[in-house]
C-alpha cells in the first residue's frame, strides 16, 4: 500500500529541474522539486558531482514527505556554465536520472556492469601497498582499468576494475576469482595489524567508487584518530548542537573548500541513518561553511553526547578523505598491459608513498592522478621528482599542485552564527522563490 501510495504521489506531482542561467550573474542555478525518500538529496548531489559542477550554494528543504534543493554551480575555474550544449546535457541528465530514482528502490549509485570485475580492498595503509597490489594483479593478468585508492588515519581502501588480459571482459572463472582473492588478501595482511583485512570481487555490479570508497572506510572506523596523529589547523571545524524548539540536531562545519565537499559531508550524514530535513551551504574566499537540520531515520534528533561527538569525528574523517596531503603528479602516456605496476614500483623505488590516486584508462590512453609523499608522510623532494620525471619521461608525467601549501582556516570569531537565525519565522517551503544569488 505505501508504494502504491508513492506512485500515486509522483503522478500527480513528477520530478521537476529547473536550470536556469538568467537567475544569477556569477553561477548556474538549478533547482529539482520530486518526491522525497531517505537518500535522494545525495543522489541528486552524486548527479552533480559527477558532471564536475562546483557547488557554490545551496539551500535544502524537506517537509511532509516532499524536497526542494537548490543549487548555485560553477565549472572548475569558478565560472557560470554558458555553453548551450552542457546546459542542455546537465537538465536532461538531471530529469532522467531523478525521473528514474524516483521510480525505483536501491542503493545510492548502483551501476550494473559486466564488462569488468570490481575488486573492494581495505586494510592497513603502508609505504609501497598500491604498488604489491598492483603487481600481484599484472601477475595474474588482471589489467587494471580504472581504481581509485584512498587512505586515511593509517588505513586504506580501494575500489579496482580490471578485466581478463587475455579476453578484455570481466574475470567469471570461480577458482581463477579465488586464486586472486586469496592473493590480494595475502598481499593486505602484510604487517601484524589487529584488524583483518576486507576484500570482496564482483562482476555483478559495482557502486558509485567515490560512495563505495566512504562506505567501505566508515565501515573499517577510519574516524578513530589514532593516538600520534596530531591535529591540523587545516582540519574542518565540526560542532553539533540542540535544536529543542524546533525538535533537531544542527551541525554546523566550517573547512576549507574544495570540489566534491558537498558530497562526501552528504555520503557521511547518509552512511549514519541521519536525515537532512534543513540545510544551508555557502562558499567565499576558499573556505566552506554548511549546516544542517538533521534528525535520525526513525525521527528523533541526536540524544547524547558521546552521539554528538562521533557525529563529528566521522564528519571530519569525510571530509579529510579526499583531502590527503601530497604532491599531486598527473601520468598521461599510452596505456599498455602493466603500466600500472610498472609506474608504483618506481614510486616506491625513489622512496614515494601513495596517499591518494586515480586511475583511468580509456581509448587507449591512460589518465592518472597521485598525491605523494615521502615514507615519512613530509613533502617530497624536488630532485626525486625530477628523477621519476626523466625514468617515466617528461612530457608522461606533471606537477599539477602541492596541497602541503594550503591557506589555514580563519580563527573562530566569538558568538558562532547559524544561518538557521536568519530562516526564524519563515517557511522553508519559500525556498522555491529564491531566484538571486546576493
Amino acid at each position: 500500500m505505501d508504494d502504491e501510495f508513492a506512485k500515486l504521489i509522483m503522478r500527480i506531482n513528477p520530478p521537476r529541474v529547473v536550470v536556469d542561467n538568467d537567475a544569477c550573474e556569477h553561477a548556474t542555478f538549478i533547482q529539482v522539486d520530486s518526491v522525497n525518500r531517505h537518500g535522494i538529496l545525495l543522489e541528486v548531489v552524486q548527479i552533480l558531482s559527477d558532471l564536475n559542477l562546483v557547488v557554490t550554494k545551496a539551500y535544502i528543504s524537506s517537509d511532509a514527505g516532499w524536497f526542494m534543493d537548490v543549487f548555485y554551480v560553477t565549472d572548475n575555474h569558478g565560472n557560470k556554465i554558458t555553453d548551450e550544449q552542457i546546459l542542455s546535457y546537465i537538465q536532461k541528465t538531471l530529469d532522467t536520472r531523478v525521473s528514474f530514482l524516483n521510480s525505483m528502490r536501491s542503493s545510492v549509485g548502483v551501476i550494473p556492469s559486466k564488462e569488468h570485475s570490481s575488486i573492494e580492498l581495505t586494510g592497513s595503509d603502508r609505504p609501497g601497498l598500491l604498488s604489491e597490489l598492483s603487481a600481484v594483479l599484472a601477475d595474474l593478468r588482471c589489467n587494471v582499468v580504472n581504481a581509485e585508492i584512498w587512505t586515511h588515519n593509517g588505513r586504506a581502501a580501494a575500489v579496482i576494475h580490471v578485466t581478463d588480459q587475455s579476453t578484455g571482459h570481466a574475470i567469471e572463472e570461480p577458482n581463477r576469482l579465488s586464486m586472486i582473492k586469496e592473493l590480494l588478501f595475502n598481499v593486505m595482511k602484510g604487517n601484524s595489524d589487529f584488524r583483518i583485512p576486507r576484500m570482496s570481487i564482483s562482476s555483478s555490479g559495482v557502486i558509485h567508487r567515490g560512495r563505495r570508497l566512504h562506505q567501505m572506510l566508515f565501515a573499517d572506523r577510519d574516524f578513530e584518530r589514532p593516538k600520534n596523529v596530531e591535529f591540523k589547523s587545516s582540519n574542518p571545524h565540526v560542532t553539533v548542537l540542540d535544536c529543542s524548539d524546533r525538535d533537531y540536531t544542527v551541525v554546523t562545519i566550517r573547512s576549507l573548500d574544495r570540489p566534491k565537499l558537498l558530497f562526501d559531508t552528504l555520503c557521511c550524514l547518509t552512511d549514519m541513518e541521519y536525515v537532512v530535513f534543513h540545510g544551508t551551504v555557502i562558499t567565499g574566499r576558499m573556505e566552506a561553511y554548511q549546516e544542517y537540520y538533521i534528525r535520525h531515520v526513525d525521527g528523533f534528533p541526536i540524544s547524547s553526547e558521546a552521539e554528538q561527538q562521533r557525529v563529528v569525528e566521522c564528519l571530519e574523517a569525510a571530509i579529510e578523505r579526499r583531502a590527503s596531503e601530497g604532491l599531486e603528479l598527473e601520468l598521461c602516456t599510452d596505456d599498455r598491459f602493466g603500466l600500472l605496476s610498472d609506474i608504483t614500483r618506481i614510486f616506491r623505488e625513489n622512496g614515494l608513498c601513495i596517499r591518494r590516486a586515480e586511475i583511468s584508462t580509456k581509448g587507449g590512453k591512460a589518465n592518472d592522478t597521485f598525491f605523494v609523499t615521502d615514507v615519512s608522510g613530509n613533502p617530497v623532494d624536488p630532485k626525486t621528482v625530477d628523477l621519476i620525471q626523466n625514468q617515466i619521461g617528461q612530457g608522461n608525467l606533471q606537477v599539477k599542485g602541492n596541497s602541503f601549501v594550503s591557506p589555514k582556516l580563519p580563527k573562530e570569531t566569538t558568538g558562532s552564527f547559524l544561518f538557521g537565525n536568519f530562516f526564524k519565522g519563515r517557511s522553508f517551503q519559500n525556498f522555491k522563490l529564491i531566484k538571486s544569488c546576493s
